[in-house]
């Protein structure tokens, strides 16, 4: 008998990311060397001040289902970090306790979208938004940039892509897969043309806003006159190491998060009790208990743009935030490289794969073909290794 899967899930793109992951993973189980710069997983332990309060928390007893939008005094502890941070008055009804940023952003696409709707994505754009707004049954619409543009869009641009049908709009500032930083002028002359459409709501999120290394981050939120239309999307995953654990976090009008909170109750309820209890710890905690990592990021980051510059037609500009590069590589669409057409920005990843064991991600799956993602949130030695490899075959 035929398996008759839903078209939702027919027609459910993979992760590239994870995808290519796994590819890394089956090739080193087949005994291939292989050097992953796929995947944007902070390669530090968990501090140790987290993992002791996790201990207490197993200690305590800490056990039973949670409350579907959180423990109450982590959605205060969301509230000061909020406030210490970015300078948001949320109150604890606001916020919703997820399991991982990914899990927030879904929930607020599925309580605000409705089919046919219009979701705006500045390219390029971390690769689960397109899939999460067709999972809404409404339509992706990508805004191109660049490299040149240092990958951010024109208010120019925003207002040219919005119709009667948009409701929503992704903001990703420190940019996965980018690494651009909006400043808060660039913000507040989007948000100008945003305020004139009072029912399109803004998506910010703000994942990587304490890995960056130049200037710094602004909330869409903190303006005025955006507060209200602005969901703000954080997470414990990249700046503390926490990947593993699924912390992640939205603060929102009410009514939003009510919603939110409505949804979640009928697909995983609450986040687990003991990383919950771990995330209070870690956001009461101050920044500087993390800057070791960001500092290691910074040293990388300057490292591998001098290797990635070396390389014939790589366009690489340095990154102010988060742990990627995203050179274009368009030069080498239409040659041919050891016997092997490249057409595209997903040939030439797989190129690299299979001829320098090197795991990168395809431009494609952001909204931007013409570039590929590295990360480097690896050792120096394998970012030495991988890179150099990568240059010698291409």
């Amino acid at each position: 008998m035929a398996h008759r899967l839903s078209d939702r899930i027919n027609n459910l793109p993979v992760s590239q990311t994870l995808s290519m992951a796994a590819k890394a993973r089956e090739l080193r189980s087949q005994g291939v060397d292989i050097i992953s710069l796929s995947l944007g997983e902070p390669d530090f332990n968990t501090p140790d001040f987290i993992k002791d309060a996790a201990k207490k928390a197993i200690d305590e007893d800490y056990n039973w289902y949670t409350p579907v939008d959180g423990y109450l005094d982590l959605r205060e502890a969301i509230c000061r970090k909020f406030k210490r941070d970015n300078g948001l008055d949320y109150t604890p009804n606001q916020i919703v306790v997820s399991t991982g940023a990914k899990q927030s952003l879904a929930n607020v696409a599925m309580v605000l979208l409705n089919p046919g709707d219009e979701a705006l994505l500045p390219a390029p754009y971390w690769v689960s938004y397109e899939a999460i707004v067709n999972l809404c049954e409404a339509k992706p619409v990508p805004i191109s940039t660049s490299v040149e543009r240092d990958f951010k869009i024109t208010p120019e641009q925003l207002e040219a892509a919005i119709t009667p049908k948009t409701k929503l709009i992704f903001f990703n500032s420190p940019n996965n897969p980018s690494g651009a930083i909006y400043s808060k002028a660039e913000l507040r002359a989007l948000a100008d043309v945003l305020v004139k459409h009072p029912t399109i709501y803004v998506i910010s999120d703000e994942i990587y806003e304490h890995i960056i290394y130049e200037g710094s981050v602004f909330s869409m939120a903190a303006f005025e006159d955006m507060y209200a239309n602005t969901i703000t999307i954080n997470g414990l995953s990249k700046a503390f190491a926490m990947t593993g654990w699924r912390v992640g976090y939205l603060g929102a009008p009410e009514w939003i998060a009510k919603a939110c909170t409505k949804m979640q109750g009928q697909i995983t309820s609450g986040t687990n009790c003991i990383a919950q209890r771990a995330a209070i710890t870690a956001l009461d905690a101050p920044v500087s208990k993390i800057k070791y990592m960001v500092d290691e990021f910074k040293e990388r980051r300057s490292l591998v743009l001098g290797l990635l510059q070396e390389i014939p037609g790589f366009i690489t500009k340095n990154a102010p935030g988060a742990f990627y590069f995203f050179p274009d590589v368009s030069y080498y669409f239409g040659k041919t490289l050891q016997g092997v057409k490249i057409n595209n920005a997903t040939d030439l990843s797989l190129y690299i794969l299979e001829k320098a064991n090197v795991a990168t991600v395809t431009g494609d799956a952001f909204g931007s073909p013409n570039c590929i993602r590295l990360s480097y949130a690896t050792s120096r030695e394998l970012l030495i290794e991988a890179i150099g490899r990568i240059k010698s075959v291409l």
